[in-house]
């Protein structure tokens, strides 16, 4: 069976960075944070005080205020970011096209704040007071399902759950899903919204989040003193498109995605696999499904956490599948501006490299001071680079040893 191309014809976004693509992107390119101190929660019940939150978001921009009731706040930004991409897209998505038109949006997490919040009544008010949408509110599924709803698309509506690589799958099974021919359409990315009591308490009991309270230099992937991730939140979502569909209706292409590969650890529930065994694997199995060697990649956009062992073995992973040519590549972590989005990661990546290629601006790596001996490639320090590429990888990798890499090509 031929293979169908695939490409992206359109992008949404809310981010901690802005509530669009322009502003999110903008601020990329600029190196501007968007990590502040945390101020959903209260800060002094947790040794982590700082975050990447989204601001200023009105959900009510986009969908009623009775229907915005019934969702939690991770599904608020996929539906936004869905109805951003779909415009950006300039799709019109009709009644027949909509039985051709799928979803796949991942979340890592789901709506643990509602969980939270219901438990709570639970516990002072009882059964009867508990909302009857707390588990629709609640399942990571439900951002799929909203969106599916709210467009009329009838093809196949997934989600992917795979910790922080959530995303990347998910854009990489909706990809597939396309090219072998079961839709010409998908709306597909990631969305979370995790900054929520249990979660934060969570991850600072496991070591994971950054103890600096320096907003500005908290997150810093592959630095020397990186100290741990910054949690954040918000959803990327692109559009997928069949090439001969896109082409049809006059669509701008941003890219198209070529690639696609996914393992699994088998190691830790929490670490890596030593020398990122893993993740080279996912990343050789992108560029096999592609047919692109690695002297041709240009550009990765990395997990890039700003942990201790995550930044490490990435960098190993990529010396393990690119050998020489991993040193002629450019590697940045825009994580070091958005936090991390954990499900929602790797929807919001996705649109910086296909934007990347797009435009001919690689991203930097911020607050990148002290070279660490172990991460020696050229992660594009602290200032954003202008060079036209052909290809640009993504990574994400998530607890429970899952690694995804998806594979982007400039369009000529």
């Amino acid at each position: 069976m031929k293979k169908r191309r695939v490409v992206v014809t359109g992008l949404g976004a809310v981010t901690p960075l802005g509530n669009d693509v322009e502003t999110t992107w903008a601020g990329i390119k600029a190196g501007k944070s968007g990590v502040g101190m945390l101020t959903r929660l209260d800060a002094s019940l947790f040794p982590a005080k700082v975050a990447a939150e989204v601001k200023d978001f009105d959900i009510e921009k986009y969908i009623e205020k009775k229907d915005a009731r019934k969702m939690d706040r991770f599904t608020h930004y996929a539906l936004a970011a869905s109805i951003m991409a779909v415009e950006d897209a300039n799709l019109t998505i009709t009644e027949e096209l909509g039985l051709r038109t799928g979803v796949w949006i991942g979340s890592g997490i789901g709506g643990m704040e509602t969980y939270e919040n219901q438990f709570r009544v639970f516990l002072e008010k009882g059964t009867r007071r508990v909302s009857p949408f707390f588990v629709p509110m609640m399942i990571p599924d439900m951002a799929a399902g909203q969106v599916s709803i709210h467009f009329g698309a009838k093809a196949i509506n997934s989600c992917t759950v795979t910790a922080c690589a959530s995303g990347t799958n998910s854009i990489g099974d909706a990809f597939k899903v396309i090219e072998r021919g079961d839709a010409d359409v998908m709306i597909t990315g990631g969305a979370e919204s995790p900054i929520t009591h249990m979660s934060v308490a969570g991850f600072c009991s496991n070591t994971a989040l950054s103890l600096n309270t320096d907003p500005q230099t908290a997150s810093k992937p592959f630095d020397a003193n990186r100290d741990g991730f910054v949690i954040g939140e918000g959803a990327g979502i692109i559009i997928l498109e069949e090439y001969e569909h896109a082409v049809a209706r006059g669509a701008k292409i941003y890219a198209e995605i070529i690639g696609y590969g996914s393992t699994g650890d088998a190691h830790h529930i929490t670490a890596p696999a030593p020398e990122g065994e893993g993740a080279a694997r996912a990343m050789k199995q992108a560029l096999d499904d592609a047919g692109v060697s690695p002297e041709q990649i240009n550009y990765i956009n990395a997990h890039g956490t700003s942990t201790p062992y995550n930044d490490q073995f990435e960098t190993m992973a990529v010396k393990t599948v690119f050998g020489e040519h991993a040193y002629n590549l450019a590697m940045s972590s825009t994580k070091s501006m958005t936090g991390h989005l954990l499900g929602a990661a790797g929807g919001v990546e996705a649109i910086f490299s296909v934007l990347a290629l797009h435009e001919g601006i690689l991203p930097p790596t911020t607050n990148l001071e002290t070279p660490d001996p172990l991460c020696d490639l050229d992660y594009v320090p602290n200032v954003a680079r202008k060079e036209d590429i052909d290809y640009a990888l993504s990574n994400s990798l998530g607890f429970g040893g899952h690694n995804a890499s998806i594979l982007f090509k400039k369009m000529k």
